[in-house]
């Protein structure tokens, strides 16, 4: 990010308390300005669509829309020009977590993390990547390629056959993936493969280009739902 471009945030949590905490932690940075609030899931998709916010950081239980649905009409697949949409939550749920991302979402909080992960999140989200809260990112993970029923009997998750590539994956490229399913940072994969973080960047490039991932959490979901890790 230019040390000159600011962030434009929107803010949707039914409970006022929650958006003066958020909109005080993102107020605070440079290069950060909450732009809008809202304390519904309608009123925050209107909001969006009307003010083109960089980032939306959306709260899942909300009256009139719920924030999965919020960010399924905001950054879902059917979205032709898709929301950078985080979502914070006090529920550490999987099917929460899994349907965020299934939504599109490019990011997944704990409203009890960190500032620093909030504002940290916000800037992976703005320039393209994502970020989920380090407790649940390899349960997470784990539980998208797991073919055991959960506790209801139900299926874990929804498997789908391996992408139809538009070219073969590298050995390199491989590599690259199988340390982005498991949490690693584009500086961790850098070291660990003994190459530079802008090889490292052409890497994940091209890899997105060749599954038509939107982000590194797709990445790390068609890895791990296709055994590489």
């Amino acid at each position: 990010m230019d040390a000159m471009t600011i962030i434009r945030v929107l803010i949707a949590d039914d409970q006022e308390m929650v958006r003066g905490a958020f909109r005080m932690i993102l107020d605070s940075q440079p290069d950060m300005e909450v732009v809008a609030e809202a304390a519904d899931g309608a009123t925050a998709v209107e909001l969006a669509r009307s003010l083109r916010p960089d980032v939306c950081l959306l709260d899942i239980r909300m009256p009139e829309l719920d924030g999965l649905e919020a960010t399924r009409l905001l950054a879902g697949p059917a979205v032709p020009q898709p929301f950078k949409v985080i979502v914070a939550t006090t529920f550490d749920l999987d099917e929460y977590v899994y349907r965020a991302l299934r939504n599109g979402a490019c990011g997944f909080l704990l409203k009890d993390g960190s500032p620093t992960l909030l504002t940290e999140a916000v800037r992976a989200a703005a320039a393209g990547g994502s970020l989920i809260s380090p407790t649940i990112t390899v349960r997470l993970l784990r539980h998208m390629a797991s073919p055991e029923p959960d506790r209801n009997g139900r299926p874990a998750a929804e498997h789908r056959a391996p992408a139809r590539l538009s070219e073969p994956l590298t050995e390199r490229e491989l590599d690259v993936i199988r340390r982005v399913a498991r949490g690693r940072t584009n500086e961790e994969v850098a070291a660990e493969l003994y190459v530079t973080l802008s090889t490292v960047k052409t890497h994940l490039g091209n890899v997105q280009r060749k599954l038509s991932a939107r982000n590194r959490v797709e990445i790390a979901a068609w890895a791990w739902e296709n055994g590489l890790v």
